[in-house]
């Protein structure tokens, strides 16, 4: 593979002072934010000592979706890279592990096409304050809260975007995460149990911001109604729709999938369950929250049920009890919007977002408790 084939070169366009629109992170590529600047010259040097073959001036911009981990374009010359590192402040334990994610697609784009290459890794903090890593950059659309003008003259979009989304993430359980290189991840047995237990010691943690007693009574019913696994494949953790990319030439396909730190290897439904927590559905109450996509709402999405009937007919896969898995996920969100909004608090965070993110919390603690009512009465 020639240094041409295995790094993509820039495209052309019009510089400005955000630098030329470039798709494939969903957002266009702008000056980097205030508190997330990172020293050009150290990160020069790396890349230099670990891709020699790459040439030329640099230049950094940032990504500016998402809300955890922090993403970057790297210009070497004519060469494009992603710079993916975690977001600055305190962390909780194991979160944004960028070593973990570059494992990941270090070895998995060999396998499974929608998984970006990394190139190269730096657990230096000199170099850029925290471990980072460096990958391919893909060029497409990501849909968040609007469709782009490229996808919306495409017939009956929503649907077709919502169930390539099913089917990428269906592919994803099927493969072998020995075949992978990917088996050493994590310990199937007890998977699901140490989730609960995991996340319920991360609410523990910032609990104190917002006290709820409904998110403990949550946590203690699903501790108690635990589903028995029966499938062990590479987890994603984090599958929805703005975590992926789609070309507007193709659309019935994910072309990539991003945000991999959180990846192991277990129980496949959790991903479903995930699919199904961001997955607006008609018949929402008023107020429910999906997300903070809830442009989805308007796009055509097939429904919640005909999401399972999908990921069920393409996997073979028992899914009888995903309603548990829809719950747990909801739970886990409802901690994970909790810990954004405590980083905010404690000034780790600069995110205007996670100002007033906690008001989330109750609505998808109770979310989770009516799922699991119409789970267990069914079950």
């Amino acid at each position: 593979m020639t240094p041409q084939d295995k790094f993509p070169r820039r495209s052309g366009g019009a510089r400005g002072r955000a630098g030329p629109k470039v798709p494939g992170m969903g957002d266009e590529a702008t000056d980097v934010r205030r508190g997330d600047e990172l020293d050009l010259a150290r990160v020069g040097d790396f890349v230099r000592r670990a891709l020699p073959e790459l040439d030329g001036a640099l230049e950094l911009l940032q990504f500016p979706g998402g809300s955890a981990n922090l993403t970057y374009l790297l210009r070497v010359g004519p060469t494009e890279l992603v710079l993916r590192r975690p977001p600055f402040g305190t962390l909780a334990p194991g979160a944004h592990d960028m070593r973990r994610e570059y494992k990941v697609l270090s070895r998995l784009w060999e396998h499974f096409d929608r998984a970006p290459r990394a190139f190269a890794f730096c657990d230096d903090p000199e170099v850029a304050g925290a471990d980072f890593f460096l990958m391919e950059r893909r060029r497409g659309e990501v849909v968040r809260d609007e469709l782009p003008d490229s996808l919306r003259r495409q017939p009956d979009i929503g649907r077709r975007l919502g169930l390539a989304l099913v089917d990428a993430f269906a592919d994803l359980a099927l493969l072998s995460p020995e075949a992978c290189g990917l088996a050493d991840l994590g310990k199937p047995a007890g998977f699901i149990e140490r989730q609960v237990s995991g996340w319920a010691n991360r609410w523990s943690r910032v609990k104190e911001d917002n006290p709820l007693p409904i998110m403990d009574d949550v946590a203690a019913r699903l501790a108690d109604t635990i589903p028995t696994s029966t499938v062990v494949a590479l987890v994603h953790n984090d599958p929805k729709m703005d975590n992926c990319q789609f070309d507007p030439a193709g659309p019935d396909r994910v072309t990539a999938i991003f945000d991999w730190d959180m990846t192991t290897v277990g129980d496949p439904l959790a991903d479903l369950g995930t699919l199904l927590n961001y997955w607006p559905d008609p018949s929402d109450p008023p107020g429910a929250w999906r997300g903070s996509n809830e442009g989805l709402r308007a796009f055509g999405l097939p429904t919640r049920r005909e999401v399972v009937e999908r990921y069920r007919a393409r996997t073979g896969f028992d899914c009888s009890r995903a309603g548990w898995y829809e719950a747990f996920a909801q739970w886990k969100t409802a901690v994970v919007v909790a810990q954004l909004h405590h980083r905010w608090l404690q000034g780790d965070s600069a995110n205007p977002r996670h100002e007033t993110i906690a008001e989330a919390v109750p609505v998808l603690a109770a979310s989770a408790d009516q799922l699991l009512d119409v789970e267990l009465a069914s079950g």
